[in-house]
């Protein structure tokens, strides 16, 4: 079925092109679109249409020409067209007709194409399935493309999937879709010629445009270049590990290329009793909760200084001794001095390990309260 925007649409290029009043009715004979006032007469010769002459194709009376408009040979629509001027209705009504048939049979190329990414990118088809339903439907297999995932940094953006439809049609080799309530998906058709430059730039035009023409914040993720298209659901997944990577580790970045991840990508893929073994073996029984958020603060922007003491001291606001008495806090309880390139290098894994547990604990909990909803 068409969508009432096509419907709006399409009706009122037909009444401005035969310059007469036309409607668009349902088989349970309510109008869902018109040109012209709504009058008790036309709303009489569509039930009748509909109940008395359910064989015929069209009925011709006094007021109006009305016409069945089918999908496969099943009526969907009733197309009205009413007697005005010199316009001949049984001649344009069946030429609208045909354009509205013609739009119905377009809308469920695109609904099946639809269809197809979603199972293609959900890893739901065989390869063989893939050839042959992307040949019947006309979408090249050899083809470089690239998976972008855009999530909506609130959740009541549902109007994201409908503004990136709006950037990437399909006619263009492009097709968005979306798999779950938060999350757009773009299948984007490259060129030849285009790299991961080219890329990183479509995925910062994306956010500029969301937050500058909409005003939505949202975070934008891709995977790695691909030329066939049974690599999309390999793209795809790269897309969701990037972003997933992105909220533990770099909440800060709006854009995530899984190829740029550096450690974040490889602690995510710890075992978790690895994780554990790691963060027994830096912090012993105890945990990274025995600091306060002053002293994990403060050794933050002392890694964000290459360990400089008075570059640290001077930005914190600090007194140089002070610096160094919460450095030593961490040397006190795991014995490891930060001042040391070697000793803060583990420190700051071991710190974002931990990030990785917290965040592995809260998604289990939000599974189990899911499923125990």
């Amino acid at each position: 079925m068409l969508s009432n925007q096509i419907l709006q649409k399409t009706i009122y290029e037909m009444g401005d092109i035969l310059e007469c009043n036309c409607s668009i009715w349902n088989m349970e004979g309510e109008m869902l679109a018109a040109v012209g006032n709504d009058k008790a007469y036309i709303k009489k010769s569509v039930d009748s249409f509909i109940k008395e002459y359910s064989e015929e194709k069209y009925l011709y009376t006094e007021e109006a020409a009305l016409f069945r408009v089918c999908d496969e040979e099943r009526p969907v629509y009733i197309f009205v067209l009413e007697h005005q001027g010199k316009v001949d209705v049984r001649v344009s009504g069946r030429l609208c007709v045909s354009q509205w048939e013609a739009l119905l049979d377009m809308n469920k190329i695109k609904m099946d194409k639809n269809r197809f990414m979603q199972n293609l990118i959900l890893d739901n088809l065989l390869v063989v399935d893939i050839y042959n339903q992307a040949k019947r439907l006309m979408i090249p297999v050899e083809q470089k493309r690239v998976v972008f995932v855009i999530e909506p940094k609130s959740e009541e953006d549902e109007i994201v999937l409908e503004l990136v439809k709006g950037i990437y049609t399909s006619g263009t080799g492009d097709y968005v879709t979306a798999v779950d309530n938060g999350h757009v998906i773009l299948v984007k058709a490259l060129e030849s010629y285009e790299s991961y430059e080219e890329v990183n730039e479509i995925a910062g035009l994306l956010i500029n445009t969301l937050n500058t023409e909409a005003m939505i914040n949202v975070r934008v993720a891709y995977g790695t270049i691909i030329d066939k298209l049974n690599e999309v659901p390999e793209s795809y997944k790269e897309a969701g590990i990037a972003l997933e990577v992105g909220r533990i580790f770099y909440e800060e970045r709006s854009l995530l290329a899984y190829k740029e991840l550096g450690i974040g990508r490889l602690i995510h893929q710890l075992p978790e009793s690895l994780c554990e073994m790691f963060l027994e073996e830096v912090f012993g029984e105890k945990d990274e909760t025995i600091f306060d958020e002053e002293t994990l603060l403060t050794v933050a922007n002392f890694f964000e200084n290459n360990l400089n003491v008075s570059e640290t001291a001077r930005q914190l606001f600090i007194h140089r001794n002070t610096l160094v008495h919460r450095l030593e806090k961490i040397q006190k309880y795991t014995g490891l001095d930060v001042r040391i390139f070697e000793d803060a290098l583990t420190f700051k894994i071991a710190l974002m390990v931990a990030d990785q547990r917290k965040y592995g604990n809260s998604s289990a909990m939000r599974f189990k309260k899911k499923e125990n909803n």
